[in-house]
């Protein structure tokens, strides 16, 4: 097991990543320093059946357990939801000594963490990752729940007292959460390390090779750059915005499609694969589009925009992008590899490279 802190301005808190680590959670919980009461475990349907007894078996013997199931997907990530958590904890009794785990992907994450930022004007809270992609979710306190007008509109910053990220929860997924989750690490790669991007060209050429040691250096190599970056920009007033590469289109195309029509990572690679195209169009500069399009196809990712969704909506939704200011879409655009910056960007050029 290996121990990675991270540190922001406001708390400082450790990463736990490894195999079989879970038999380490009631120490872990010990070394926390909190007076838990009680815990409140949200899960999901399709999570919850296959690890919430490992989970609760180690430590139902020392604390008060209480388990709350959402719907697994995106569309379970809204304010019926978040109310019904709130619901379960005030008919529980949990008060500001309990913690709240969150056990799942990212989903799981922003509502759970949203939901202990909330109750009672926040209460602590744990992650327990399920899926490649929360390894971006579940670091740097970003929690929240979406409105039927924009992702991740609604919510707060709330640091996790840890993370605990078992790698064998990542090596069962499926091949669409794999590719979801791997999406975000090569963003983090394109945006901050050539290094470790080439490490990614040379060593994960299909989904194959995205296990064992090469899954735990991809995972830690990722949170590391994310931890780096918000240990600069907590509250995203500035650098942490680069974090959000390839998310202004993909946030619209998720919100088009309907939450959960299309995951999150593929709508972010979509993203982000218009992103170079703008940086091309706006620096002017050769940024090997057809080569990202053709080493993303390798993996299976669909690269080309829905064919249904309209253009002109799309515009509008990226307007309503937290890094649009006063109806100009700013969008962060590459320069070269590990080098980003968010630009302004012309709707008619957007438009241009729509169609």
């Amino acid at each position: 097991m290996d121990t990675l802190n991270i540190k922001t301005h406001s708390k400082t808190y450790p990463l736990y990543i490894g195999s079989g680590i879970l038999p380490e959670l009631s120490a872990i919980l010990r070394n926390l320093n909190l007076s838990i009461t009680k815990i409140l475990i949200i899960s999901d349907d399709q999570v919850a059946p296959l690890y919430m007894d490992s989970v609760t078996t180690q430590i139902k013997s020392e604390y008060p357990i209480i388990e709350f199931i959402i719907p697994s997907g995106e569309a379970s990530k809204n304010i019926d939801w978040f109310y019904e958590c709130q619901t379960c904890a005030l008919s529980n009794g949990l008060d500001r000594s309990s913690l709240i785990i969150a056990l799942g992907g990212g989903v799981v994450g922003d509502l759970a963490g949203f939901v202990a930022a909330t109750f009672q004007r926040g209460i602590p809270f744990i992650q327990i990752p399920t899926t490649l992609l929360a390894h971006d979710s579940a670091v740097g306190g970003k929690v929240a729940i979406n409105h039927p007008l924009g992702k991740n509109m609604i919510g707060a910053f709330h640091q996790p007292e840890a993370v605990i990220f078992n790698i064998d929860f990542i090596e069962t997924l499926p091949k669409k959460e794999l590719l979801s989750g791997f999406a975000e690490v090569i963003k983090e790669a394109i945006i901050w390390d050539k290094s470790f991007y080439n490490w990614l060209r040379n060593n994960i050429t299909t989904l194959s090779d995205l296990k064992d040691e090469k899954l735990q250096y991809a995972i830690e190599q990722g949170i590391s750059i994310k931890s780096q970056i918000v240990a600069m920009d907590e509250k995203e007033n500035d650098i942490r915005a680069i974090l959000n590469f390839g998310h202004t289109l993909g946030h619209a195309i998720e919100a088009e499609l309907g939450y959960g029509e299309i995951t999150h990572g593929e709508a972010v690679l979509i993203g982000m694969l218009f992103a170079i195209k703008v940086s091309e169009e706006t620096y002017p500069r050769h940024l090997y589009y057809e080569e990202f399009k053709q080493w993303f196809s390798n993996f299976g990712y669909c690269t080309d925009l829905p064919a249904a969704l309209d253009k002109s909506r799309l515009v509008q939704r990226m307007k309503k992008d937290k890094k649009a200011n006063a109806g100009t879409i700013r969008m962060v655009l590459l320069k070269e590899i590990g080098k980003v910056e968010v630009q302004e960007v012309r709707d008619d050029l957007l438009y241009k490279l729509l169609n």
